[in-house]
This record gives structure tokens, sequence and C-alpha cells, in this order.
């Protein structure tokens, strides 16, 4: 293990601290968000973090960006928090002009080159602009994973079923790779799903379409993206990546970890639920109103994490095709 990827506990409340800052940078977000950003720290299983009082000083802003900075002791662990940042600003949206000044102080704060902090912004406004219409190509293809439809379902439902389904073992197995802004795609790829689903019921969705009903049902972007870092701080992600980081594949490295590490079950029960409520939806005409959609996120919500488990092995195959060091761009997100 490579010692300059090993945090202490300061170094992840620190990290953790940061992507909060970035979270709440361009002072817009909606006290739904701000709730849900409180309800993925309250969420996170024990830890030796003091994930309360890094939540309180971030939210009151008795800290700063270059105070977080500070603590972070080596290029690799600043240059992963700079990452987490940039993808938690641009996670519903491209980046406004406060976080960009946010963006900005941090980067010289952390000592990120300019070139590679431009490097970094252009990836994550990549996938945040990426167009909904077009599937996500991989460097290898999309291992298509069957799923069980009702008994004689018509096949636009079983084609439906399977899009679900491809969707949200591709979400989890993007969680499994070592690099940041992974996590970027995750945001893009759910909002593909929705395009795609919308299209097999004879809707043409459009980009601002996807984006209000992703926040409708209660998917929020910002409040997704930091679950996903925090999940991974908590668990020692960058210890964990270490291990894979110079290698081809991740294959040794994810048939290593435990089921529900790393936010692994949470972005895959998310997609799933997700493509369900878009797929009775979209299949009813468009007809359920907020409150019936939220109410059906939470159901499917809670079958899709109780379905993960099974699932798991798919997660991982998948993720031992995917290459860290051309996934991004493949994606469209370096």
């Amino acid at each position: 293990m490579s010692d300059d990827m090993v945090m202490t506990t300061g170094e992840r409340e620190a990290v953790l601290a940061i992507a909060l800052l970035a979270a709440m940078a361009d002072g817009s977000k909606s006290d739904a968000e701000r709730e849900r950003v409180k309800a993925t720290l309250d969420g996170l299983a024990p830890s030796e973090l003091d994930l309360a009082g890094v939540y309180e000083r971030a939210l009151t802003k008795r800290t700063t960006a270059a105070r977080e900075a500070s603590a972070l002791r080596t290029p690799a662990v600043r240059r992963a928090a700079y990452e987490m940042a940039v993808a938690v600003c641009d996670a519903d949206d491209t980046t406004s002009r406060d976080e960009g000044t946010f963006l900005d102080e941090l980067a010289r704060a952390l000592e990120i080159p300019a070139a590679d902090a431009g490097a970094i912004r252009r990836a994550a406004e990549n996938a945040a602009s990426a167009d909904v219409r077009t599937p996500a190509a991989l460097p290898v293809p999309v291992t298509p994973v069957p799923a069980a439809s009702a008994p004689g379902a018509d096949p636009v439902r079983r084609e439906v079923d399977s899009t679900i389904m491809t969707h949200a073992v591709l979400c989890g197995a993007l969680e499994l790779l070592p690099q940041g802004l992974a996590s970027a795609a995750i945001i893009p790829i759910q909002m593909k799903m929705v395009y795609s689903i919308g299209s097999k019921y004879g809707y043409s969705l459009d980009r601002g379409h996807i984006t209000d009903f992703l926040a409708t049902v209660g998917v929020g972007a910002t409040s997704q993206i930091v679950e996903g870092y925090a999940r991974k701080i908590v668990g020692g992600f960058l210890e964990r990546a270490a291990k894979s980081m110079l290698g081809g594949s991740v294959g040794g490295w994810v048939g290593s970890l435990a089921p529900g590490a790393l936010g692994v079950g949470m972005s895959f029960a998310t997609t799933y639920a997700l493509g369900r409520v878009a797929a009775q939806y979209y299949a009813g005409g468009r007809t359920f109103g907020a409150i019936d959609l939220r109410g059906l996120f939470g159901r499917e919500l809670t079958t899709a994490k109780q379905a993960y488990a099974s699932h798991l092995p798919q997660i991982r195959e998948q993720a031992s095709k995917l290459n860290p060091a051309t996934v991004l761009s493949s994606l469209g997100v370096a």
C-alpha cells in the first residue's frame, strides 16, 4: 500500500468537510437538499470520525477550504479531495460562478497545478453536460443483465426491466473504481437510463425534464454524490484504492470487498429504484403526482436494497471488466 494514500482520522474529516463546503458553495441549495446531505451523514455506519462536528463546522462556516486543505499531507490525498469537490459542485449542473470561485481557491490551497485543476474541471463539466440521448460507451460492452419480469410481460416491459438492471449494476460497479471522478459518471448514467425508458414508452425527453423528474422523485444529485464519497471516506476508500491504483483492472481488489462496501449497494439500489419509478411513470402516461412518485421511490428503494446482495456477483463481474485508466474518458467524463 502506498503511504501517500493512507489518511489519518483528521485527514478524513478534512476531506469530508471539503466535500460539504463544496456542496454549499453556490449558496442556492434548497432546504430539502441540505436535509438530504445531513441525512446522508446521519445514516452512515458508526466510525471514529466526528461526522456531526464536521457537518456543523461546514454548515456554520466555522471553517474554510484553506483551513481544511492544510490538514492534508500528500499530493495524492490533496488531488483526491479536489476531484471530490469538483464532482460535488458539478453534480446538479455545470459549475456556477460561486462554485468556480470556491474551486479556484481550493486548488490554490491544495497546491493543485493549474493544468491539472483545469483538466479535472473539464472532465466534470463534460459529465454534467453529457447528452442524455446517447448511451454510455465503455471500453468493454456493458454486460446486459437479465431481470425478472412479470409472467406474460410484453417485450417492451422485458426490455425496460433489463435496461434498469443493467444500469443499476453498472452504477454499482463504478463505485468500485478507485478514481474519484468515476462517481461523477453515476448521475449522467442515471439520466441516460431515464431517457431510454421514456423513449421506449413513446416520450422524447430533454435534459431539463429528466433533471426535474429526478428532483421530484427525491434523488438529489448533490446529496447522492456526497453520500458516495462520504461512504468511501468512512470506509477507508483511499487505502483500499491504493491497492489497485497502478494496475490495469480492479478485478482482484473488487473480489476482496465485503457486501455493502463503499456505497456500492446504495448506488445500485438508487439507480434500480429510479428506473422502476420511471418505468411506471412513463408506462402510465405520466399521471403520477409528486407525492405518489416519492412514495413509490421509497418502496422501490427498499426492494432494491433487499435485492442488492443477490446481484453483487454481477456488480463485481462488471467492475472487473472496467479499466480504471480509460473508463472515465470512455464515459465522457475525462
